[in-house]
């Protein structure tokens, strides 16, 4: 084959290859579908780069028969061949083949990607080619654009990039649902005098775990820093197997000194804005496709957030109108309670109609780190609600108060002997300070309008899942 250069898909059908019209071009992919008759083929390639396949057209007469027959959905291909413009609807140029290699086969008996249709519980269960097929393609794109948003988003705002540790030894939720990292023999575990298990034959000689979140360790990096943000993943060794959970997940979290509850609030509407709107800007192709396909309301939805003040509302505010909404809960609302996804998406999406900051919640619904109001009973949280999804975004103007913040731990039974590192971020120069998590694939879940999060991650780790 003559030895040219290789032009994407994407640039094609882009028309960032016009002035290669006329001329003779190599692509390569794979195959999505062939059809034809006796004298002609013509082959939908696809590269990943785009959602819409190239055509290529195939003279038969100048190709050899049996190799043709080897071209099948699947398979791998390069192709030379003239770059001209298509008489077809579809697209403005198309692909005429003069010399065609096969890379690699697939079997149309035993490729299970041959037919069209197949349902997302299937394709969960092949995730090591589900991103061949249109859907996922499109979905992984979005998945790297979003990344690169957010990485822009905070550079652009001279935030710092903190990588925070994956193996921890603090449960910065509380809710002690962690993995266990160890390297002791599980058949032989060593034990102290009473019975325990001896963790200093441990690998780090202590009992650590994978962490559930960076914000404790990215509240040390802002403490001197000023403004950081963490982006990596955490882990929660939590038994839901819903389509809202995950036990591998990734999370953004930015802690910003000297930011107070109002200044946390604008920074998250104006983030999660950013977002959205990089989405409209830079993967229209792929919306447009996952709205024709899953949901018909995607891009209108993303719009609204864009266009619209989110509503900043009290906890108490909420449970009053949830109250008086005469809607029949699955979970009973009163004063107190940990809202349920329930509640929140009749707030955003039948109350209000736009998204909900809701602020000041029960300190005993709360984390420990969160700050004190006035009051006594409530805390400088804030959790941003989004329709559709229910919660996106929690975060809090974190306590600063030493005192405050020792009696709170001791509330909870966190003995602060074990905590010292994070105390002395407020025994030396503390300030008012200020974070938020935002969960990935959550966000994935609205710029994208599929409704299952195993859906929005390559390969998701869940309850007796783990084959990849």
């Amino acid at each position: 084959m003559k030895d040219l250069k290789r032009i994407e898909i994407i640039d094609l059908l882009q028309g960032k290859a016009d002035d290669q019209i006329e001329k003779e071009i190599c692509v390569k992919g794979w195959v999505r579908s062939k059809r034809g008759n006796k004298n002609i083929a013509f082959i939908a390639l696809n590269d990943g780069t785009i959602v819409h396949n190239i055509q290529v057209v195939v003279e038969l007469a100048q190709f050899d028969q049996d190799m043709i027959k080897r071209i099948t959905t699947g398979a791998s291909l390069r192709i030379n061949g003239k770059l001209v413009e298509s008489v077809g609807q579809e697209q403005n140029v198309e692909v005429q083949a003069t010399e065609i290699e096969i890379y690699g086969e697939a079997d149309p008996e035993t490729y299970p990607l041959q037919k069209k249709g197949h349902t997302l519980e299937f394709l969960r269960e092949i995730a090591h080619l589900r991103p061949r097929t249109n859907t996922f393609g499109a979905v992984f794109r979005i998945r790297h654009a979003m990344a690169f948003a957010i990485h822009k988003f905070y550079n652009d705002k001279r935030f710092f990039y903190w990588h925070s540790p994956l193996i921890t030894v603090s449960d910065a939720e509380g809710a002690g649902e962690m993995f266990q990292v160890t390297t002791l023999d599980l058949d032989n575990i060593p034990r102290t005098e009473n019975g325990k298990v001896d963790y200093s034959q441990d690998f780090y000689g202590r009992e650590t775990s994978l962490t559930v979140s960076g914000q404790l360790e990215g509240e040390l990096g802002a403490l001197s820093l000023g403004k950081i943000y963490t982006f990596g993943p955490t882990f929660r060794a939590e038994n839901s197997n819903t389509p809202r959970h995950l036990s591998e997940f990734w999370m953004i979290e930015p802690e910003m000194a000297f930011y107070e509850l109002e200044e946390n609030m604008n920074l998250a509407e104006e983030f999660i804005k950013y977002l959205v709107s990089y989405a409209l800007e830079n993967c229209k192709d792929d919306l447009e496709f996952l709205q024709s396909m899953y949901d018909k309301e995607l891009v209108e939805r993303l719009q609204h957030v864009v266009e619209t003040d989110f509503v900043r509302l009290k906890y108490t505010e909420a449970i009053t109108i949830l109250e008086a909404s005469n809607q029949k809960f699955e979970y009973p609302i009163s004063w107190g309670v940990d809202l349920q996804s329930e509640h929140e998406r009749y707030l955003v999406e039948k109350h209000f109609k736009k998204p909900v900051i809701l602020i000041d919640y029960p300190k005993e619904i709360k984390a420990f780190y969160m700050k004190e109001n006035a009051d006594g009973k409530t805390v400088r949280a804030m959790d941003v609600l989004f329709p559709k999804i229910g919660e996106i975004i929690g975060g809090s103007q974190r306590e600063d108060n030493m005192d405050k913040l020792v009696a709170r731990m001791k509330e909870v039974g966190i003995d602060p002997k074990d905590m010292k590192w994070y105390l002395d971020t407020r025994r030396f120069g503390s300030v008012p300070h200020s974070g938020f998590g935002l969960g990935f694939e959550r966000l994935l879940l609205f710029v994208t309008g599929m409704v299952n999060i195993r859906d929005v991650i390559p390969f998701p780790r869940t309850p007796k899942n783990a084959e990849f």
